[in-house]
C-alpha cells in the first residue's frame, strides 16, 4: 500500500524500527483484531492496538459505561456515562486514530454467538478481556475450536496475569493451566474484591505487545509461559507451562467439541444481579 505524507508521520517511530519498518506497519494496517470486553483490560489495549494503526478492531461488549467504571476503563470518559461500551470505545478509537476501522458488538459473547463473531471478519488474534471465569472459558474454547490465537488475562487487586495461545504449535490453551471453572462463589472477581485501576493499564497493554508481536512475527510471545505480575512487590514471574495431553478441549482425546455457557458467579455489588 502507498502511504501518504499524514501516514508517514504518524508511524514513523515505527517504520524507524528495523524489525517494523513500511512493511511491517503495511501488516498492522492489514490486520484485524477482536477485543471481547472493553473494561479494564480491553481499555487500554484497543487503545494503543488503535495507536499502532491496527487496521480493523472490533469490540464486543453488551454493557453500558457506569460511574464506577472510569477509575480503570480508560477508554470511556464521564461524560460517556450510560453510553454503549462499544459506541464509546469505539469514539476514543476514531479520536485517536481514523485509520482504524471499528466493528462494534453491542452484546456479550455467549456459545450462541461467539464462534459468528470471531468469523465476521475473520479476526487474525483474539484478546480475552473479560472479568469472570465462564466467560474466560467460553473464549479459549471458542478460539481453539476455530484455531486462532487468543490473549488471556485477569487482574484482581494488585495482581495479574497472562498468557498467550497459539493453535497448531503444542502450547497449552487456558484450559490446560486451569482445566475448569472454579464452584460459583469460591474465588471473588474484581467487582467483589476491588482492583487498583493502574493494574488494568499495565496488563492490558502487555496484551497489546501480544497481539501485535504475533502480528509482526518478532520475538517470543507468551505461548507456553503464564506471567504473573505482584504490584505491591513490583515482580513479575514468567512461569513454564506445559501442553495438558488429557485437555478437553485442546488433548489428544477431546471431549469438548461444542461451546457451554458456566454458571455466572460475578456479582454486581450496585445491583446485586448476577453477570
Amino acid at each position: 500500500m502507498d502511504f501518504n505524507e499524514e501516514q508517514i508521520e504518524r508511524y514513523s517511530r515505527h517504520i524507524l524500527l528495523e524489525e517494523v519498518g513500511v512493511e511491517g506497519q503495511e501488516k498492522l494496517l492489514n490486520s484485524k483484531v477482536l477485543i471481547i470486553g472493553t473494561g479494564g483490560l480491553g481499555a487500554p489495549a484497543a487503545m494503543y492496538l488503535a495507536a499502532a494503526g491496527i487496521g480493523t478492531i472490533g469490540l464486543v461488549d453488551g454493557d453500558e459505561v457506569d460511574l464506577s467504571n472510569l477509575q480503570r476503563q480508560i477508554i470511556h470518559q464521564t461524560s460517556d456515562v450510560g453510553k454503549l461500551k462499544v459506541q464509546s470505545g469505539k469514539e476514543t478509537i476514531n479520536a485517536i486514530n481514523p485509520d482504524v476501522k471499528v466493528i462494534t458488538y453491542n452484546e456479550f459473547a455467549t456459545s450462541e454467538n461467539i464462534l459468528d463473531i470471531i468469523k465476521d471478519q475473520d479476526y487474525d488474534f483474539i484478546l480475552d478481556g473479560t472479568d469472570n471465569f465462564p466467560a474466560k472459558f467460553l473464549i479459549n474454547d471458542a478460539c481453539v475450536l476455530a484455531k486462532k490465537p487468543f490473549s488471556h488475562a485477569g487482574i484482581i487487586r494488585f495482581q495479574g496475569q497472562l498468557t498467550t495461545y497459539i493453535p497448531d504449535n503444542g502450547t497449552p490453551c487456558y484450559r490446560c493451566i486451569f482445566q475448569s471453572p472454579p464452584p460459583a462463589g469460591v474465588v471473588p472477581t474484581c467487582r467483589e474484591a476491588g482492583v487498583i485501576g493502574a493494574m488494568g493499564g499495565i496488563i492490558g497493554t502487555l496484551q497489546a505487545m501480544e497481539a501485535i508481536k504475533y502480528l509482526l512475527g518478532l520475538g517470543t510471545t507468551l505461548a507456553g509461559y503464564l506471567l504473573t505480575y505482584d504490584a505491591l512487590k513490583m515482580e513479575f514471574k514468567k512461569i513454564k507451562v506445559n501442553h495438558n495431553k488429557k485437555c478437553g478441549v485442546c488433548g489428544d482425546n477431546p471431549t469438548i467439541d461444542t461451546l457451554i455457557d458456566y454458571e455466572q458467579a460475578a456479582c454486581d455489588l450496585k445491583t446485586g444481579k448476577l453477570g
